[in-house]
């Protein structure tokens, strides 16, 4: 560094770069849907503190031998269908939920057929139980369970059907209450003294992409939340008394969860390196609940305030979760989810306006003071120490802050990152409208129109925005930032990129009123 004005600008460029980083990040480097073996080495484990001490028994085989796995898929006929007002679920002759199938138009596929949580069904399957015994265990894969109904329909309450299965001297027993808003009870009865694993299941494989996280999550007894990425999980990693145990993509999940007792969790791991849950069976008896659905807010507060939970928003929860509420909030009063993001937007700029403010200010100040900040650099050339001493002389004379264009703009990151998450993970943003061409937020958008507009937007407040550089690379780089920006872009959901349109076009707006403001105050002499 050279002086404290090459300094403001440097700080200006990095807080774009480093935008720009965090979309080329997750853009090229998030797990793919099959992970390979340099995805599975770049990425790690995201927890919050180091996994719960290893219960004493050993995890349940993870890989069934070749002919066990012959066997299994024998046992993949569907025996019991259950259908609520907006799902189908399948049960297969292991008593296990082998296909969900949602309803609701918001969830159904391109084709317009109804949604199937499980593309490529793996093992375990949800409600799946594995012995500690191989033998018993291997006995288990090969005998069907016989079913007490083979189709309920769920109204408005709760039905159950009953699964038995006989393996010699012991008898295995599952009863599956089902309820309305896609969540479940399922308590298990196994005689004799055998350790037993029942599994939430392997996560659906519907939204498998690029900028979300997929894997699994873990709520410790003491609230810390422990994520497991696909291709990240490291063997058998074992959490005592967990809260909730979910598999999710980005934006269904299948989970276990117990508030009162907690529960044993065992995480192996796939030939994939994927995490696989287990929960320890307790003596001969346990309960369970249990969820299969979309990660919709309205569904998991309605069954447990704390599912919210698995809706994962990253680093920047505490900011975003408050975020993903007024949102949801807004949409109360506006229908559109289009326009409730513009609204929301709107709100976050007035909140930032006093921070913005003050950033344009100094701006404003550093641009009338650059004639004489060259006049300084040249007479002192070859001495930096005397010209940081007049720079700063200068600064204070006239209360100008080489750093106030930038603090602002560093603050703001963190709530970008946090909308960032919001749009991405929410579902109800899923096949939802805007207007015209615009026919679901979650996707791109179809005709680029939205990122062309958004590169535009952003060269013009480049345009109406004083700059003060010094450095000729660092302006070039600047002004190729709106091409770089919108060629990122082009792929992302078109909510996200309405956000950042919006958040342009009244930054501009901001950045010409305060413009005008400031030209009638008189200039430095």
């Amino acid at each position: 560094m050279t002086d404290n004005m090459n300094t403001q600008t440097r700080v200006l460029v990095a807080t774009l770069l480093s935008l720009l980083v965090f979309v080329a990040y997750d853009y090229l480097f998030m797990p793919k849907t099959t992970p390979t073996a340099a995805d599975r080495n770049t990425s790690a484990v995201t927890t919050q503190k180091s996994a719960a001490p290893a219960v004493s028994e050993q995890a349940p085989a993870a890989k069934p031998a070749a002919a066990q796995e012959k066997r299994v898929s024998a046992m993949d006929r569907v025996t019991a269908k259950v259908e609520t007002s907006n799902a189908t679920i399948e049960f297969d002759a292991l008593g296990r939920i082998s296909q969900v199938y949602l309803k609701d138009r918001q969830y159904r596929n391109k084709e317009g057929g109804e949604l199937k949580l499980f593309n490529h069904p793996k093992i375990p399957k949800p409600l799946e139980i594995r012995f500690d015994d191989p033998k018993l265990n291997a006995q288990a894969f090969a005998t069907p369970y016989h079913v007490s109904v083979d189709h309920l329909t769920v109204a408005d309450k709760p039905r159950t059907l009953t699964f038995t299965q006989r393996l010699g001297e012991v008898t295995v027993e599952k009863k599956v209450t089902v309820y309305p808003d896609h969540h479940y009870d399922v308590s298990v009865k196994v005689s004799g003294n055998h350790p037993w694993f029942i599994s939430p299941g392997y996560r659906p494989d519907i939204r498998i992409d690029n900028y979300t996280v997929h894997g699994a999550m873990i709520e410790e007894a003491d609230g810390t939340l422990t994520f497991i990425q696909d291709g990240d999980a490291k063997g058998t990693e074992a959490f005592r008394k967990a809260r909730i145990a979910v598999a999710f993509d980005r934006y269904y999940a299948t989970a276990f969860y117990d508030f009162d007792k907690g529960m044993d969790v065992v995480v192996d791991k796939d030939a994939d390196e994927n995490p696989i849950l287990f929960v320890k069976g307790e003596g001969n008896a346990r309960t369970f609940h249990g969820y299969i659905g979309p990660k919709e807010y309205k569904i998991l507060q309605a069954i447990h305030p704390e599912l919210v939970k698995i809706i994962e928003f990253g680093w920047f929860t505490f900011i975003a979760a408050p975020m993903f509420k007024v949102l949801l909030w807004l949409h109360n009063f506006i229908p559109n989810w289009g326009w409730a993001i513009v609204a929301l937007t709107i709100l976050i700029r007035l909140i930032l306006y006093p921070l913005t403010y003050k950033g344009m200010v100094s701006m404003h100040k550093l641009k009338q003071l650059q004639p004489k900040i060259k006049e300084i650099q040249a007479k002192y050339k070859g001495d930096p120490q005397k010209m940081n001493m007049h720079m700063m002389e200068l600064y204070k004379k006239h209360k100008a802050n080489p750093l106030g264009g930038c603090l602002p703009m560093l603050l703001q990151i963190p709530v970008f990152f946090a909308i960032y998450r919001v749009l991405l993970n929410a579902i109800e943003l899923k096949g939802a409208p805007w207007i015209l061409w615009i026919h679901d937020l979650s996707v791109m958008d179809p005709y680029y129109v939205l990122p062309l507009l958004m590169g535009a937007s952003m060269w013009l407040q480049q345009r109406v925005t004083p700059s003060n550089f010094t450095d000729p690379m660092q302006e070039k780089i600047f002004k190729w930032l709106p091409v770089i920006f919108t060629f990122f872009f082009v792929t992302f959901p078109a909510g996200l990129v309405l956000y950042w349109l919006t958040n342009n076009i009244f930054s501009i707006a901001q950045q010409l009123m305060i413009n005008r403001m400031l030209e009638k105050q008189p200039k430095v002499a």
